[in-house]
Order: structure tokens, then C-alpha cells, then sequence
């Protein structure tokens, strides 16, 4: 069944949430870039979700509107959360636990043993400002990593503590029915704007590419929704996401089911790896700031931003079209590889 936008976030109305968002995040045009990625190409519109508000923005400002909602609603006093120590994720977590008065414990996986003090730097010099207790440990992200953040959760319960932690069959479904709603948001804005995309795309291989994919089926859009991957995860992620999805249509009470075909799920434009800045991402970072004076960060937005540039170039879309990209945020982490990217950006000479 092919739901309205006002019969979607009806049905989404019916599960616990907190305000915590600026809402609905703008839809701009990028005339200047659209130009500069092709003369023959689409015209490029962000939606800018860099602008949710909670401590710099981003897509997780969304994503805690449903789950510090979840926490409280259980009784938490305390949400232990993780994810890398650049994490944008922790850190609008920790500003959304500031907002509501939830102490926070963070466990953040560098992924290799210490060589030296984790520089206080981007995210994670954010997390300490907003009071977060903080511990850093060497797992990687992934399975290894959220078997430690249970394990500190059992460490803290066993104090006496009410703990809300990163439990990924609660939390994932939870936060893609917020993107959902972004999806909403979308087609209503576009509409207005009196166009409807030929393409939405989002940097995204969790939640958010999840719940896009549900409000685009939910709403029963003709367009395709692309989600290009940050990082490869040691799973089927079409699989994953569809089964997220799917999960965050039983918890708005949908009939919509998603199959793994149904994701548009791309893993071409990760570069040298997670956390790694690619070349073509550098340019795309270079290219919209100097266009449009709009910042996407290096290694998660900036690569997706690559992705949606190299099929504009390769023909994929015509002059009298329009594409959405949406900016999950995350610019606070360029701050912590200043030097890398001083190298890397080039510079101007008049």
C-alpha cells in the first residue's frame, strides 16, 4: 500500500520521540556546482542535514530524537554508546544525552593499540565538553567492538546503574525510522521546489540508508534511492539494511516489506578504506566549498558526494533533470587530521 506523506508520519507519531532536531532541514539548489561537476549534467539539490542542530548537526540529531526517547521511556540514568574515536555518532549522542540530563559513557575503538595519547581533537575533544565519561579502547568497530560496549554496560549495571546502550536489533531500527521521515521531507520539499528527482542519494551503509529506503518504498516514489557505503561491513548489508528496514516498518505499524534488491547499496567509492581519505573525495570536499561555500567532511560525506560526481560525469543523468544528495554532516572530524588535509587540498594563487 502506497502511503501519503501525512498518512506516514501518522503512522510514525505512534512511537515514543523527543524534539531534538531543527526540522525540516533545508533543500537547496547548488547552481555553481552543478555546474562545475558538468555543463551537460543534472541540477544538484542538498538537503542539508548538516543543519539538525545538537552540536554541529548531522543525521544522528534524527536518529536520537527515537532513541534517547527509547532510553528514557525504559529508565535509563546512564547510556553507554560507541562506535571510533572520531565518532560523529557518539558525539551527538553525548549532546542529545546533555539535552535531556542522561549521563553517557563512550567507548571509542581506535582500532590498533595506543602509540601515543589519542589526540583531543574534532569529535572527540566535543564529547569531553559535553560531559561525556569517556574510554578508549583498541577493537575495532564492528562486532569485536560492540561485544565491548555490552561488556561495559555489565560492568556498570553491576553498580547499580539503569543502562541504555548500543544494542544494534533495538537501535538500528529505531533510528531508521527517522530517516523515514527525512524521506518525507524530501518529497514534499521537491514537490514544492516543482520538481521530482531522478535520483536521492546518501552516504550512508546503517539507519539512515535503511530508513530512506522504507520512506521511499513506504511512499511509493519512481525515482531511485542510492545509498553509497563509508565502509564495508563483514556482512550482507543489502541484507542487513532490508532486514532494518523492515523492522522499522513493524514498529510504525506499515504493511511496506523490502527485499535486498530494494537497496541500492554501492561500495565503488570507499577508496583506500574506512576512515581513509580518497582522492576523489578530496576533490568533491574542494569542489563544493569553493562553488557553494558548503562543507561535507573527508573520509564518510565527502566520498559519497565522489560516488553522485562520477555518475553525473559518466552520463547518468540529462540536463532537464534533478538529483537530491543528502549531507548526514560530520565536518566536526576534519578538525582532527588538519595536517593531513593542509597536505592534501590544493591551494589557490591569484
Amino acid at each position: 500500500m502506497t502511503l501519503s506523506t501525512q498518512a506516514l508520519r501518522t503512522q510514525i507519531a505512534g512511537v515514543p520521540r523527543i524534539p531534538l532536531a531543527h526540522l525540516p532541514t533545508p533543500l537547496e539548489l547548488l547552481p555553481r556546482f552543478s555546474q562545475a561537476v558538468s555543463v551537460n549534467g543534472p541540477r544538484i539539490w542538498i538537503k542539508r542535514d548538516d543543519c539538525t542542530g545538537l552540536l554541529f548537526g548531522g543525521n544522528k540529531a534524527r536518529h536520537n530524537e527515537f532513541l534517547i526517547a527509547d532510553a528514557l521511556a525504559k529508565g535509563a540514568d546512564l547510556v553507554v554508546w560507541g562506535a571510533g574515536v572520531q565518532s560523529n555518532n557518539c558525539r551527538q549522542t553525548a549532546a542529545a544525552c546533555a539535552k535531556v540530563g542522561l549521563d553517557i559513557h563512550l567507548v571509542l575503538g581506535r582500532g590498533k593499540p595506543a602509540t601515543a595519547p589519542d589526540a583531543v581533537q574534532g569529535n572527540l575533544l566535543l564529547d569531553h565538553i559535553v560531559g561525556a565519561s569517556i574510554e578508549i579502547v583498541e577493537e575495532s568497530i564492528g562486532p569485536m567492538l560492540d561485544q565491548k560496549i555490552a561488556e561495559v554496560a555489565e560492568r556498570f549495571r553491576a553498580r547499580g546503574r539503569k543502562v541504555y546502550l548500543w544494542d544494534r536489533p533495538v537501535v538500528l531500527p529505531l533510528a531508521a525510522v527517522s530517516y523515514a521521515l527525512c524521506m518525507a521531507e524530501i518529497v514534499e520539499q521537491s514537490s514544492a521546489n516543482g520538481f521530482e528527482p531522478a535520483a536521492v542519494y546518501v552516504s550512508s551503509s546503517g539507519s539512515t540508508g535503511a530508513g530512506v529506503a522504507l520512506g521511499a518504498k513506504a511512499l511509493g516514489v519512481p525515482y531511485p534511492v542510492k545509498s553509497i557505503a563509508p565502509m564495508i561491513w563483514p556482512w550482507d548489508s543489502r541484507q542487513e539494511l532490508s532486514a532494518t528496514a523492515n523492522q522499522a516498518a513493524e514498529l510504525i505499524g506499515v504493511e511496506t516489506r523490502l527485499t535486498p534488491d530494494d537497496i541500492l547499496f554501492i561500495g565503488d567509492y570507499l577508496g583506500p578504506g574506512y576512515g581513509q581519505p580518497s582522492d576523489a573525495g578530496i576533490e568533491a570536499m574542494t569542489l563544493l566549498a569553493r562553488t557553494e561555500g558548503l562543507l561535507v567532511e573527508h573520509v564518510y560525506t565527502a566520498k559519497a558526494l565522489s560516488g553522485l560526481i562520477d555518475h553525473i560525469r559518466a552520463g547518468q543523468f540529462r540536463a532537464d533533470q534533478d538529483v537530491v544528495f543528502v549531507h548526514t554532516g560530520g565536518t566536526p572530524a576534519i578538525f582532527a587530521e588538519a595536517e593531513m588535509l593542509a597536505a592534501r587540498i590544493p591551494r589557490r594563487v591569484f
